[in-house]
């Protein structure tokens, strides 16, 4: 696990008072010194749309350079990084979600806690702490089985614009499983496709009996949804090769949850009568629970693998709010209140959402301040640097940052650091903002890939140009309210 410093939250944001420029405004950029032309890089790169960054030094509050940072714009995932620092401010860092077997008279119960990271495995974990506690305590076996998922607000797709079979756009309720997916698996044979929909986890992969997929004879589309006593699913037959396998969202997650526990009980000799879905928990007694990973963890690998459904959960634990819309509004204030303004909206806590806006300017000062004071960069990604051919280079550069992908838009978050040691605090925010509206909702459009890479390339130029040109700070006189 990458280091962590325990700093106090909020006696850190004292950088926000005392270094200079850390708010807008407070300070003037650095005078850029000679050697690489940004411009000439950004026009190039043939990108279209628009272009910005910020680039603070965080020991001082610097900022040293900047291009339309104040420009409102699409954060995709980068808007990650805020969610990270609010769910680790409001809940703590050590704070874990306890999903629990309880037993109500003559009704078993599994009782979802909003753990974003539960998976077969740790269920089966769960079932069998449950099936021990029953057979010890000799009860008669359940005649009803219930599924409870309020811990959370029941969120039916986090983006209703995008397609519906994509599973970084999943279901959300407090009862979530494998990460509301199901995993598809196709393999042909003479009499035809065998497809099959399983609850995969690290080593356990039980049947999920609550969805059922059929290959179909047309071209398009690749899938069909329909709800009815299962989900179903088609698929295309025309599109599939002679094997593959890809997730799935599943849109009902406490019957799912409580399906794959049945199963895993049965295995153990306790037959569970099928799930039901309830509303209310009532009273009664704790007999198994399992708890969730710290969130320093959670948030860590929400980071590294940008896992939207685990940014949605852990925000609307933070907040308590009843919808995505009033969560999201509430972390903004949290933002504003931390003392970084700007022109920003949230929509949601993933980066899901098309309509959410912010600026370079604000996220570079959100890596140079509550980011600093976190030790935010511990739980980042590194960013490996690239040849001219796209292979992986060695370098003394280092760059922790979160990326942000829609489509037509490609933007970079976090912290550099090169061979002379300092660091940089920075956002880069790039967008064909016509051509993403025009693709919203589709997998990958024609030309997009070829435009992200220029994007990611353009992205790496500019911080190596940074690193070199701020490798050594600037004279204590040249920071704008320095003494002498």
């Amino acid at each position: 696990m990458n280091g962590w410093t325990r700093r106090g939250f909020v006696a850190g944001l004292g950088l926000l008072a005392l270094a200079p420029g850390m708010a807008a405004g407070q300070q003037r950029p650095a005078a850029r010194p000679a050697g690489f032309d940004p411009d000439a890089l950004i026009a190039a790169a043939g990108l279209g749309g628009a272009v910005a960054y910020a680039v603070i030094d965080p020991a001082s509050g610097q900022v040293l350079a900047e291009r339309g940072a104040d420009r409102p714009m699409a954060p995709a995932s980068t808007l990650k990084a805020v969610t990270a620092l609010y769910a680790l401010d409001r809940l703590g860092e050590g704070h874990r979600f306890a999903t629990r077997v309880i037993r109500a008279g003559n009704t078993l119960i599994l009782a979802g806690g909003g753990d974003p990271v539960l998976d077969t495995d740790a269920l089966d974990e769960l079932a069998a702490a449950a099936v021990a506690d029953e057979q010890a305590a000799g009860r008669p076996a359940p005649t009803a089985f219930a599924v409870w998922g309020g811990a959370l607000p029941r969120i039916g797709r986090l983006d209703p614009a995008q397609d519906e079979h994509l599973p970084y756009n999943p279901s959300i309720s407090g009862m979530m499983l494998n990460f509301n997916r199901v995993h598809l698996d196709w393999r042909q044979g003479e009499a035809g496709y065998r497809l099959s929909l399983q609850a995969r986890g690290r080593k356990l992969s039980p049947r999920a009996y609550t969805a059922s997929i059929a290959a179909v004879d047309r071209r398009l589309p690749l899938f069909t949804y329909e709800a009815g006593k299962l989900e179903n699913w088609t698929i295309a037959r025309r599109s599939l090769g002679k094997s593959g396998s890809r997730w799935l969202p599943v849109r009902r997650p406490e019957l799912y949850a409580g399906d794959v526990f049945q199963t895993l009980c049965r295995a153990r000799g306790l037959a569970l009568p099928n799930p039901e879905v309830i509303e209310i928990l009532p009273e009664g007694a704790e007999i198994a629970r399992h708890d969730s990973p710290d969130l320093r963890r959670i948030v860590r690998d929400m980071l590294e693998y940008s896992t939207n459904l685990t940014a949605e959960a852990i925000g609307l634990a933070a907040s308590g709010a009843g919808d995505v819309a009033a969560s999201a509004a509430a972390m903004a204030d949290w933002l504003r209140g931390r003392g970084i303004g700007g022109d920003f909206a949230f929509h949601d806590h993933s980066g899901l959402s098309a309509q959410n806006r912010v600026g370079a300017g604000m996220l570079a000062r959100l890596m140079a301040g509550p980011g600093q004071a976190r030790d935010l960069r511990a739980l980042m990604k590194l960013i490996p640097l690239r040849d001219a051919a796209g292979k992986r280079k060695d370098s003394a550069t280092a760059i922790k940052a979160k990326t942000g992908t829609l489509n037509f838009v490609s933007n970079l978050a976090g912290y550099a650091q090169g061979a002379a040691g300092r660091e940089l605090a920075f956002a880069i925010l790039t967008a064909d903002e016509p051509r993403r509206a025009a693709s919203e909702g589709r997998e990958l459009p024609q030309g997009v890939m070829a435009w992200t890479k220029r994007s990611k390339r353009l992205q790496q130029a500019l911080i190596e140009g940074w690193l070199a040109e701020y490798a050594i700070p600037a004279p204590l006189a040249a920071v704008e309210g320095a003494g002498p």
